[in-house]
């Protein structure tokens, strides 16, 4: 049987240590910007990771709203370059020839 009070406290305690409920809100908003972002899934993953490594917001340094950085965009606002995709074959044919 699940103990709803232990599961309680526990979510409060790592509320808490993350910095209260103000901390989480703004973790919240800013994995809401990040998803909403410019930039591919994985460039989205890693920054959210990084957000989540550091409770609050972008802390003390950063300006409230304001990204220091989109993701997937390097630090002169131009796109990385991405490497050209392989191609495949379909399932159970042979590799087309590049062009």
């Amino acid at each position: 049987m699940v103990n709803f009070k232990r599961l309680a406290d526990r979510a409060k305690a790592v509320v808490d240590k993350r910095g209260g409920t103000d901390a989480l809100k703004q973790d919240a908003e800013e994995l809401r910007e990040i998803a909403k972002g410019r930039g591919s899934l994985k460039d989205k993953a890693k920054a959210a990771t990084d957000a989540i490594k550091d409770p609050g917001a972008k802390g003390a340094e950063h300006a409230p709203g304001k990204p220091d950085r989109a993701p997937g965009r390097g630090g002169a606002g131009k796109p990385e370059p991405s490497a050209p995709r392989p191609r495949r074959a379909p399932e159970g044919e042979t590799p087309r020839p590049e062009r």
